[in-house]
């Protein structure tokens, strides 16, 4: 038996190059295969098969410790003005976002979803910021993320990307930096408008600096990124909470987190931490200003596109959701410019609730709170709201409800606001009325699942 030189049993060197020729094809072929499943996905489908909280295969990710929850999520609510032509090319844009959990490694979900040419991000950065109101970043947390094992995506319009996983440490309760940069001109910018979050943009590719000093722009919007999702100890789930402006926290206090969704997140650790039995969620806001249950915006896609429309994207496709809140249906009655029919708001959130439960998920629903004074107040749009609570109430739209009209209407005049509680609107509370929405909400009802359908 002879043995040939490339070091296979009896193989001639030409056999070994032709042999190895089709490897390094296969392998090609392969990861076209994971750019093109990467780049393609429109929201409205598991993202990248990983939605029940198993890592995905890289080599960058851990084996298996914990599980994949969802800690911070914001959603596309629009293409951002004056970025039709040029959106932020040869520009870095450093997202600053909370968490509500932490955990040992990091994704992230990028959308193109308004956009109307193709998204090129060359290269995208994850790291623990050094500290609240600022762009710099801890420097041994900096990490360089990747899509498909590679570090440049592109992200045709109307799609997002997940990226890979990334072994970083990130507390719960902290600001976390999340940095792309594109070099070409792709526009408009799909954003999320009322972060209530600085957050900052650089000339150049500067994604990878962690002094902040080259981030001299802020901005009050996030663009581009709608979820960093991490593998936790802490946490066995997410709630999402699908919202209007009361749940994007539209008047409380820019860089304080006192949106009420950021208060109950705080307030259910704590919880469990004192001892208490409650489930270990995470709690992550997809609330839209202006958002109503059954219209759409303008636009296509839409703009602010309306909770039955988003549904799916922005509850169902969170990662590992268990239960989901909602409170929306004011700007139902106050939107409309004829009287809006209680009727079909309640059909319409009841069409939610049976697609959560089609997936095993809890709905908690919250009354509408009041509006007296604001300007566009009706004793006509008064008895709408109050019909829909009366719903709500009885049971005939939820799983279990949370009250928030009870806990912040006046309780001498109950059309209105109680005074501490109203950011001066009349419509919209105050950064204790926020507090007071968290607190007045029952933990309990986050137990168990959806109820069996008969």
């Amino acid at each position: 038996m002879t043995r040939g030189r490339a070091g296979g049993v009896g193989e001639s060197p030409t056999k070994y190059r032709a042999l190895l020729a089709l490897v390094v094809a296969a392998i090609m072929a392969l990861s076209t295969a994971i750019y093109v499943g990467v780049g393609s996905d429109d929201g409205r489908r598991n993202r990248n098969a990983l939605g029940d909280g198993r890592a995905p295969h890289n080599s960058a990710a851990p084996a298996s410790t914990g599980t994949w929850v969802g800690t911070w999520s914001a959603s596309p609510s629009a293409a951002e003005p004056g970025t039709e032509a040029t959106g932020m090319a040869d520009r870095s844009v450093r997202n600053v976002v909370h968490t509500s959990v932490g955990g040992t490694s990091a994704r992230v979900t990028l959308s193109n979803l308004y956009g109307q040419s193709p998204l090129s991000i060359t290269r995208a950065t994850i790291a623990v910021s050094a500290g609240s109101g600022t762009a710099a970043a801890l420097a041994d947390t900096m990490r360089q993320l990747t899509f498909g094992g590679g570090p440049t995506v592109v992200i045709p319009p109307g799609r997002q990307v997940m990226s890979d996983a990334v072994r970083v440490v990130v507390p719960h309760d902290s600001d976390v930096l999340i940095t792309t940069y594109s070099p070409t001109s792709s526009g408009p910018v799909t954003y999320h408008r009322h972060a209530r979050q600085i957050s900052y943009v650089a000339q150049g590719d500067v994604t990878q600096d962690t002094t902040g000093t080259p981030y001299t722009e802020r901005t009050g919007s996030w663009r581009y990124l709608t979820a960093l999702d991490l593998l936790s100890n802490e946490s066995d789930g997410t709630v999402v909470v699908l919202g209007d402006s009361l749940t994007d926290g539209i008047t409380s206090t820019p860089d304080t987190n006192s949106r009420w969704t950021d208060v109950l997140s705080d307030r259910l650790r704590a919880e469990i931490a004192a001892g208490r039995d409650l489930p270990r969620y995470s709690v992550v806001n997809q609330g839209i200003s202006g958002n109503q249950v059954l219209a759409d915006g303008l636009g296509r896609p839409a703009d602010n596109p309306s909770g039955l429309n988003r549904f799916g994207r922005d509850v169902l496709e969170r990662t590992n959701v268990k239960v989901v809140v909602i409170d929306l249906g004011v700007n139902d009655i106050l939107r409309n410019p004829r009287l809006a029919d209680p009727n079909a708001i309640i059909a319409g959130l009841r069409t939610m609730v049976g697609q959560a439960h089609a997936r095993g998920v809890k709905v908690v629903g919250a009354t509408l709170m009041p509006f007296y004074g604001h300007r566009g107040y009706t004793e006509a749009r008064e008895a709408v709201r109050q019909t829909i609570n009366a719903q709500i109430r009885a049971g005939r739209v939820y799983d279990a409800v949370a009250d928030f009209d009870q806990a912040l209407r006046d309780p001498y005049d109950p059309r209105r606001l109680r005074s501490d509680y109203d950011s001066g609107d009349h419509l919209h509370p105050s950064d204790k009325g926020y507090a007071r929405m968290a607190e007045s909400f029952d933990l309990e009802t986050l137990k168990g699942s959806a109820p069996a359908e008969l």
